[in-house]
This record gives structure tokens, C-alpha cells and sequence, in this order.
């Protein structure tokens, strides 16, 4: 019972809030005040850390910026390593979608409507 107020929420955000670092191969080496380390005579440039607020009602481990610091991040994590993911989940047949016939639309624009078909899922 000896918390305060104070002293509970920062344990609870704690608890909660977890940092985990950039996955882009070159994100210490970009040359950004915010990636400087060290003191004077030994500076280094750091990966950037990302926060994870797991109960967050934003947060959710698909999203790829819960990684990747930045869009170059990410476009360079993915050049170096697309071969590995490629083989993850190869794709050797291609995947359709039923679609209804097209319908052109008479408005201002004249774009085409198209419309994915209900799948019959009652057994004969």
C-alpha cells in the first residue's frame, strides 16, 4: 500500500511500455542529431528506439512501424533480406478472387463498379 498515485502509474507504464530497436540494417549509420551518443571524444550514432504499448487500443504487432523507425528503414531491411522472406511463403500459383461482371457507372467519372461475389456455402 505504500505507493502514491504517481509512483503506481509510473510502475504500471513500466510495466506496459516496452522498447524494443529499429530492424533497418543502416539505421546506425544514418547521421541524425537523435542517433548521437556518448560523451565528448566517443560518440557513436545509435539505432533508434521504437516504442511498445501493448494496451494501447492503437497498438498491434502487425503493424510493420512497430519495427521499423522510418519508411527507409523498412525499404532497407527489405532489400537485404527479401530473398529470406520471399522463401518464408513462396507463390507459385496465382490467387483470383471471384468477382461479379463489372458494371459501368454513368457518373461524372465513368469508373467501373466491381464487386466481389458472394460464395455459396449451402451444401447440395
Amino acid at each position: 500500500m505504500g505507493y502514491s498515485g504517481r509512483c503506481f502509474d509510473r510502475y504500471t507504464m513500466v510495466l506496459h511500455m516496452s522498447h524494443i530497436w529499429c530492424h533497418g540494417t543502416s539505421c546506425h549509420k544514418s547521421h541524425t542529431t537523435d542517433r548521437v551518443r556518448g560523451s565528448k571524444g566517443s560518440k557513436v550514432l545509435r539505432t533508434r528506439k521504437i516504442k511498445q504499448d501493448i494496451n494501447s487500443e492503437w497498438y498491434s504487432p502487425n503493424q510493420v512501424f512497430n519495427y521499423f523507425c522510418s519508411q527507409g528503414c523498412l525499404m532497407d531491411f527489405m532489400r537485404t533480406h527479401i530473398q529470406r522472406i520471399v522463401a518464408l511463403d513462396p507463390r507459385n500459383e496465382a490467387l483470383e478472387t471471384p468477382i461479379n461482371d463489372p458494371v459501368k457507372s454513368e457518373d461524372y467519372y465513368r469508373s467501373w463498379k466491381i464487386t466481389e461475389r458472394e460464395v455459396d456455402t449451402i451444401a447440395e
